[in-house]
């Protein structure tokens, strides 16, 4: 029988509950057998030799069993049970217990709402501690190490998550097909640029591929934008979220003047071309003068950002999913489901580790971007934006080379 042969069988073994135990037991005896021959046969190389106490796992549940012992004659080793060793594994990698702890169960009440038998042990809650712990630090070094190679990225949502009195900073990116994809997650106290600047380095030396441009869409934070500005100056194109942008403004204003305000801005942004939008908004910004010159102020602050779709030609086509954070907020609205269960969170790498458990359980559940058809196109303007872009900075270079010299 093969590795995989009995890969198939532990599996299925391990399904069958509360059947599972005697099987475990029969499977054990037939590779004895298989190694050692019938009891009291003699001329094989291999003898029984005693038993021992063991454990094997059925689901996410240890039980003892006895063990027989082989040993080598000729070499006066002890043979191991190759079906054993991978009894005595979790099944499935601990899958199915680190859902449950994720959806809420405590791992003081584990026990008397998870027991399959009254044998069954090893799943106190220091136990079940232990091994959830063990089983999100793999998944965080994955979600951080994972390459970015494979995945054509042509828009990467950034936006930030508040644990307490912790921030973290989590990504987004949208391949050209439309599939969503958690690029990573970083603690920050605050969106400060050097930070984010770090931590868009480690993106790139995963692998994310931004010679040919990625659309970048954020809340407005200055950090972020200054580190995307600094990290990857003429390959990024910034869309600043227009539903952010629209409720800064109308902070300034009362409730009477909010609602009109917001109907203005809703219309502006609706409109199909850069010109016709930027016309809106300019009117809006003289009326908004007469009545509150902060309101004003604010609207005009990062004004060409929140029309960068605008620019490009596409906002009918991709406005509703590229013209605000709401995929990424979705995303973080979904991230608090599970987090927010948690009543005490004890450290930084608790944190950490949740949120990657987290974030690659629900990544399989994360549906295509409305508008996907048009991401060709989008790569395809963001590329001649790029070229434009060096070919504008080609005699500044040049310039600069001579001085040198």
């Amino acid at each position: 029988m093969n590795s995989e042969d009995l890969d198939v069988r532990t599996a299925l073994i391990q399904e069958l509950i509360p059947l599972g135990l005697k099987a475990v037991t029969q499977e054990l005896q037939a590779e004895v057998r298989r190694l050692a021959g019938e009891r009291h046969e003699r001329g094989g190389n291999n003898h029984r030799w005693g038993h021992q106490n063991g454990s094997v796992y059925i689901r996410d549940q240890k039980f003892p069993i006895d063990v027989q012992r082989l040993r080598d004659k000729s070499t006066n080793r002890e043979v191991p049970l190759e079906s054993y060793e991978k009894f005595k594994k979790p099944f499935a990698g601990d899958n199915q217990t680190i859902l449950k702890l994720l959806h809420g169960l405590s791992t003081h009440r584990y026990h008397e709402s998870a027991a399959l038998a009254a044998e069954a042990f090893g799943i106190s809650a220091s136990s079940l501690s232990k091994r959830f712990k063990k089983k999100t630090e793999n998944t965080l070094k994955d979600l951080q190490t994972r390459s970015l190679k494979g995945h054509d990225i042509v828009v990467v949502f950034i936006d930030a998550k508040r644990y307490a009195e912790d921030g973290l900073m989590v990504a987004l990116g949208v391949t050209l097909q439309g599939k969503k994809l958690i690029l990573g997650t970083e603690q920050i106290h605050s969106e400060n640029a050097r930070a984010i600047e770090q931590w868009l380095d480690g993106l790139i030396e995963r692998g994310l591929k931004f010679e040919e441009g990625i659309l970048f869409i954020t809340d407005g934070s200055k950090g972020i934008k200054k580190a995307i500005e600094r990290r990857l100056g003429e390959y990024a194109l910034i869309q600043r979220c227009q539903w952010h942008k629209r409720e800064n403004v109308v902070s300034y204003l009362d409730e009477t003047q909010k609602l009109l305000c917001r109907v203005r801005m809703s219309q502006a942004y609706a409109k199909t071309t850069y010109s016709e939008a930027k016309a809106e908004l300019e009117k809006l910004h003289a009326e908004l003068l007469e009545v509150n010159a902060s309101a004003a102020a604010s609207l005009m602050e990062g004004m060409e950002e929140t029309l960068a779709l605008h620019r490009l030609g596409l906002a009918p086509e991709l406005a509703r999913s590229l013209g605000t954070t709401n995929c990424i907020e979705s995303v973080m609205s979904q991230l608090g489901q599970y987090t927010d269960k948690v009543d005490r969170w004890h450290n930084s790498d608790q944190i950490l580790r949740w949120t990657a458990a987290c974030a690659m359980d629900l990544e399989p559940r994360l549906y295509k971007i409305r508008g996907f058809r048009y991401l060709p196109i989008l790569k395809l303007e963001l590329k001649e934006l790029v070229h434009k872009r060096q070919e504008e900075c080609a005699p500044m270079k040049e310039r600069e080379t001579i001085e040198v010299s």
